[in-house]
């Protein structure tokens, strides 16, 4: 069974979702520029249809199975913007979806998870727990599993996003990528050096869940206990089967960065570039932030700013610097 996405895997993705999705901006953020030493691009994900980089993904593995195998609907976990995108590819396609989440999702993204038409599960338990929830469903009922980070097909979905980076901005040197389960950063980094191997690829992980860093310390994935990061799409403690080998192989760096410096990011792009993102959709610009990347000034560098689905009053906290992480 295939367990990772290959550069024609991108390219047919990117042919088979392109008529459904938004192709976001890549814009230059100069006056941020003087904060981070170099030269700074946003790929504009939050702009995304149901606002995050998730729906690329779950377009691409839909699509590509066959029509009987999804008909009596989908079904997956998520921290809640897979949810949403895939959620919104079953109403596209009239079909059901049920999502495994979290008690502790926000609950804006929970809200519009049910808007487009899912049935919800709020599960208390970890992610190994949840998921064992998942398949269980899934043979009961005859759903087709749709995972957000493991699927080679969700891979390619997202590795969509350097498609089009590349297009927009060819003379690029380093892309910095939030890494959560590692999904994103297997379609990017695999769609990156398998086209422009001399670009850097930085994955940016909090340094409150740092299970990439810490098993590339180790030589081997290696499980963390779940830390309470502010940056809840990223938050999970054990590195990802099948990103895990793709990470390894084509990621130059992994770099950590506090909650501090990821609400910093957030205060410098709302401020600074008039744009609203959720932390972890703001680490990349944390890690520039915090100078935890060697740069040149002239270095030309995009970060992905995945997802701006985020509680306006948890928002309104963190402009205001009164943010405290729940307990």
């Amino acid at each position: 069974m295939k367990t990772f996405p290959t550069i024609q895997d991108i390219h047919e993705a990117r042919e088979r979702i392109q008529p459904f999705i938004r192709r976001t901006p890549l814009l230059r953020a100069e006056r941020i520029e003087p904060k981070v030493g170099c030269e700074l691009y946003l790929k504009l994900e939050t702009l995304q249809i149901t606002g995050a980089f998730k729906l690329r993904g779950a377009l691409n593995c839909t699509l590509s199975l066959p029509r009987d195998r999804i008909a009596k609907g989908l079904i997956s976990s998520s921290s809640g913007n897979h949810a949403q995108g895939l959620s919104y590819v079953a109403r596209m396609l009239g079909i059901g979806v049920t999502l495994v989440l979290p008690v502790t999702t926000p609950e804006i993204k929970i809200r519009n998870t049910r808007d487009l038409g899912a049935e919800v599960i709020l599960f208390d338990g970890d992610n190994a727990a949840r998921w064992r929830e998942v398949y269980a469903l899934a043979e009961k009922n005859g759903y087709a599993v749709v995972h957000g980070f493991e699927d080679p097909m969700v891979m390619a979905g997202q590795g969509t996003v350097a498609c089009e980076i590349l297009e927009d901005l060819p003379e690029i040197d380093t892309i910095i990528v939030p890494l959560g389960g590692g999904g994103l950063i297997g379609g990017i980094a695999t769609a990156i050096k398998e086209t422009k191997p001399d670009v850097r690829v930085i994955g940016a992980e909090p340094a409150l869940t740092p299970k990439y860093y810490h098993s590339r310390l180790n030589g081997q994935p290696t499980p963390l206990p779940l830390g309470n990061t502010i940056a809840d799409g990223l938050r999970l403690s054990v590195p990802a089967r099948n990103p895990y080998p793709i990470i390894e192989k084509y990621v130059d760096e992994i770099v950590l960065v506090s909650d501090e410096h990821i609400i910093a990011a957030m205060q410098t792009l709302a401020r600074e570039a008039k744009l609203v993102a959720e932390p972890a959709a703001s680490i990349g610009v944390g890690a520039l932030l915090a100078g935890s990347i060697k740069l040149r000034p002239d270095e030309k560098v995009a970060t992905i700013l995945t997802g701006g689905n985020w509680d306006l009053f948890d928002l309104a906290t963190v402009f205001q610097d009164r943010w405290r992480a729940p307990v």
